[in-house]
């Protein structure tokens, strides 16, 4: 299940870095005119058509104003909405180089409906180099409410394991970010007794056998500690 999410979570990460350097995107924010807002929007309106995964896509300038998002007829007012104050947005403006990137955990997102997303998000440098000064940021919104119920539902349990089974994904503060069953999301917290281990078992003091594993990361990125 954790591996799954990990990779789900590295491939979000490079989306969001490729898609910060278009050429499309840049002009919008280093040249700003309605006709480049509206061409970057057409663009990306492209590539999220081919993701079905991600509810929306945002583009603010530097000031944190949003100059674009991809599904302004099903999400209305997140343009020209301020983002300034976002942990997605003040995240990215922050980081060094075009090849750092930001992962916010999972939570409702205001300008989507509430929605539960995970967010990724990247600044968008002058001229799309890696080295150049943040113009803007991109953030990039997945539906990561369907896509972690799924993989915790889909876990191949006999019925009688199933009936007395919990399979959860929580974060690095133990928040419960999906569960198999039973309400909790985002509300209960399940402590893991892990010892120091990063993947294995235990019993409980009240009987319950807990096994866990931690996102595993790869070599460039340490994972988020879920």
């Amino acid at each position: 299940m954790i591996e799954l999410i990990d990779r789900n979570l590295h491939e979000r990460s490079c989306d969001v870095r490729w898609w910060a350097t278009d050429a499309a995107v840049v002009e919008a924010l280093g040249e700003p005119s309605a006709t480049r807002t509206r061409h970057a929007s057409q663009r990306l309106g492209v590539i999220l058509d081919s993701y079905t995964d991600y509810l929306d896509i945002m583009l603010a300038d530097a000031s944190g104003r949003v100059v674009a998002n991809l599904r302004p007829e099903r999400y209305r007012g997140v343009i020209g909405a301020n983002v300034a104050n976002e942990p997605w947005f003040k995240a990215a403006m922050a980081t060094r180089s075009g090849n750092d990137y930001v992962a916010i955990d999972i939570a409702g997102t205001a300008l989507l409906g509430d929605a539960v997303t995970a967010t990724c998000s990247a600044a968008v440098r002058t001229n799309g180099e890696a080295a150049g000064a943040p113009i803007g940021a991109m953030g990039i919104f997945f539906d990561r409410a369907s896509q972690a119920d799924a993989i915790v539902s889909g876990v191949r349990l006999s019925n009688e394991d199933k009936a007395r089974t919990r399979c959860l994904l929580v974060d690095a503060n133990h928040r419960v970010i999906a569960s198999s069953s039973g309400p909790g999301v985002l509300s209960e917290h399940f402590s893991i007794e892990t010892g120091g281990r990063k993947d294995g078992y235990y019993v409980a003091g009240d009987a319950r056998m807990v096994g866990f594993s931690l996102t595993p990361g790869d070599e460039t990125d340490a994972g988020p500690g879920w």
